[in-house]
């Protein structure tokens, strides 16, 4: 069963229109500008907000209709701000086991040293927040909130007051709780690189109003939007680990039946792999290049072509099997090619990075 809802928010100066059917397994983002509406649709769906004339309803059960509302501390979700707001009291352990008591045992779906397994969180147990650098402090947060046994966990921009370094820490836990848990999450983000590397369903928001939804996949690779027209397009290709080490550091995935290298990536055969490719190192070639650098070359076919971001230059989206690759190339490289629709080519890809 989906997530339901219908919401309306009129402040006036500022409008949020949202009705949606969200898929209730794996990671939805709501991205889009920072004010597009994200964080008061999130907060709607947790019941902070009693919007009138709203109407939620989550795997067949409704929590908002007319003048029925379950309030939020009746509603089986976990909620992760922007801040991790920690009991400073408390110990890590103490932080943790606040909402895990409160639960009835009967209904508890996850127990502490699962959690603290999942987030790396061992060695913290004993500190207190004001001992925890800003990631860590996150990931106690999330654990905290996961303790209170949510069917659904809402989180709002958990990454935005991290620096750089915090937020690759703490990335590969969420991409870990996304893969090995089987709760739907829904992550509000205005960075397009966590969503790259989390969502599996992304919506849209703009100014208030939701201008599409869809797979990670066709959300960035859809020709009418906006995600194809900025220096960072690129796609999100599904991949199969083949193997760890392929040598050189490497390891060879399989995408769509063919082998894809990158930098060496630990794992079994056959788990899956998300790796992202940007459209601007993406090139193009009738045949397959021999004494080259670039290990990379697959056999794609050519959907469409659309302009770039610059007179010179066009966007062409590529059929890899049953997914999509961008890239972009020069007006005339795509003459002297003869580039059109359904030209078999070789994409020769130049980098690619785990999505």
């Amino acid at each position: 069963m989906s997530l339901k809802l219908d919401f309306t928010v009129d402040r006036g100066s500022f409008i949020l229109q949202a009705a949606l059917e969200l898929p209730a397994r794996g990671v939805t983002a709501l991205f889009g500008r920072s004010g597009s509406g994200k964080t008061t649709l999130l907060r709607c769906i947790a019941g902070l907000k009693r919007q009138r004339g709203g109407y939620l309803a989550f795997r067949g059960e409704t929590w908002q209709q007319g003048k029925d509302f379950v309030p939020t501390w009746k509603r089986p979700l976990g909620y992760v701000f922007q801040e991790a707001s920690l009991f400073p009291h408390l110990s890590v352990r103490g932080n943790l086991e606040y909402g895990y008591r409160r639960v009835a045992e009967e209904k508890r779906h996850f127990h502490c040293e699962e959690i603290v397994a999942l987030l790396g969180l061992e060695t913290l147990l004993g500190r207190c927040p004001d001992q925890l650098s800003g990631g860590q402090r996150q990931r106690v947060a999330l654990g905290r909130a996961l303790l209170t046994s949510p069917e659904l966990l809402l989180m709002d921009e958990p990454l935005a007051s991290l620096d750089a370094a915090s937020k690759e820490e703490i990335l590969p836990f969420l991409e870990r709780l996304r893969d090995e848990l089987q709760i739907p999450i829904i992550y509000v983000s205005h960075a397009i690189d966590e969503v790259i590397r989390l969502a599996d369903h992304v919506v849209l928001i703009d100014n208030g109003k939701v201008i599409a939804q869809g797979g990670l996949q066709a959300m960035l690779t859809g020709r009418e939007l906006p995600f194809v027209r900025t220096e960072s397009a690129s796609t999100a290709l599904e991949a199969r680990l083949r193997t760890a080490d392929a040598g050189d550091e490497l390891s060879e995935l399989e995408v769509e039946g063919q082998p894809l290298l990158i930098a060496r990536h630990p794992g079994n055969p056959g788990q899956a792999v998300r790796v992202r490719i940007l459209a601007r190192d993406v090139g193009l070639a009738l045949q397959p290049p021999a004494d080259t650098s670039i290990l990379n070359c697959l056999a794609v076919t050519v959907l469409d072509t659309q302009p770039g971001l610059v007179p010179s230059q066009l966007l062409v989206r590529l059929a890899l099997g049953g997914q999509v690759l961008l890239s972009r190339i020069s007006c005339r490289s795509a003459r002297l090619l003869g580039l059109h629709a359904g030209q078999n080519l070789y994409a020769l890809v130049k980098t690619v990075a785990l999505g």
